[in-house]
């Protein structure tokens, strides 16, 4: 079982980067533990900006800098990041189009008992409705430092993000298709599509092998890049499917599913099926508690698609 989780590596890509570049700059809201950003923050105090529990601040601030030629990556959990400073998201880094990569961390319901309100499952809704923002979740590692890579090569506004613990690995090292702003086809399958991202990729993959073993063709679709959506590619897998089936962790409107569906509703309608969490606060829990609770794990997603199938 992998013991890195994700926005580990993130600080381990920055750190590299900043090595290099001195206009790589980050940015927190008293949440470099949060973030895994304590050690870049002692190898690179000139490099760092420590603003305190002041999230609006924190994105304005990373405009300022972004505007003067830095590189600003600012990571607050992702539940204030999308909601305190929303204002200051869509002014300040889109609107102005700002090189700001803002990083939410301990994304979805990461934060576990501490309940509804450190939960995140309206930021993909809220920040893919903002012009001009991108939108990523990255489902593991291995990803994560390609996604990385890949926003300190470029100069335009993105919302990234991330859980508080390690996942599952979804790929091996050092054999990770990545390729900007496309999905990635985990498997073929010629009956059903999954398609999930984040931290629900690593359940479709295993819920498609188990719809496989069972005589089911499953075929399965990492969608780390919700905005812009791979529509040409989620098309391109849903070709002759009897079911498209969407898992995240979000609320069930303005999220993946919603975006799914409308694509596929639009150039090639079929039937779509959006899991998600539900429209009330979540169970106090663990992730896997909560995931366990609304069958949002391999065999929970792998049983609805044979009832939805039977049905």
């Amino acid at each position: 079982m992998n013991k890195i989780a994700n926005r580990a590596v993130m600080c381990e890509v920055l750190k590299e980067a900043a090595a290099r570049d001195r206009d790589v700059v980050v940015l927190c809201s008293d949440s470099r533990g949060s973030a895994s950003l304590t050690s870049f923050a002692e190898q690179f105090p000139d490099q760092f900006v420590e603003v305190g529990i002041a999230e609006q601040n924190l994105v304005s601030i990373a405009a300022g800098l972004a505007s003067c030629g830095k590189k600003a990556f600012a990571a607050s959990p992702a539940s204030f990041l999308s909601t305190r400073s929303y204002e200051q998201c869509k002014v300040d880094c889109a609107y102005s189009g700002t090189n700001v990569k803002l990083v939410g961390i301990s994304g979805g319901v990461s934060y576990g008992a501490l309940g509804m309100t450190h939960h995140s499952a309206q930021d993909i809704a809220a920040m893919s409705a903002i012009p001009g923002m991108r939108v990523y979740l990255p489902s593991d590692r291995h990803q994560t430092r390609r996604l990385f890579e890949a926003l300190l090569q470029d100069d335009q506004t993105a919302y990234i993000r991330l859980g508080r613990n390690p996942v599952e690995d979804v790929y091996e090292e050092g054999h990770v298709p990545f390729e900007m702003n496309r999905a990635t086809v985990l498997c073929e399958g010629t009956e059903v599509l999954l398609v999930g991202c984040g931290e629900m990729v690593k359940p479709i993959q295993d819920a498609a092998k188990l719809l496989n073993d069972a005589g089911i063709s499953a075929g399965a679709l990492d969608m780390y890049c919700v905005k812009p959506l791979d529509t040409e590619g989620l098309l391109r897998a849903a070709a002759g499917k009897k079911l498209i089936v969407t898992a995240e962790e979000h609320a069930p409107f303005g999220g993946l599913g919603s975006m799914v569906a409308q694509a596929v509703c639009a150039n090639d309608p079929r039937r779509v099926l959006c899991l998600a969490l539900p429209d009330e606060p979540v169970i106090t829990g663990t992730s896997a508690e909560v995931f366990a609770h609304y069958g949002l794990t391999g065999p929970g997603i792998a049983q609805t698609v044979r009832n939805a199938l039977e049905g």
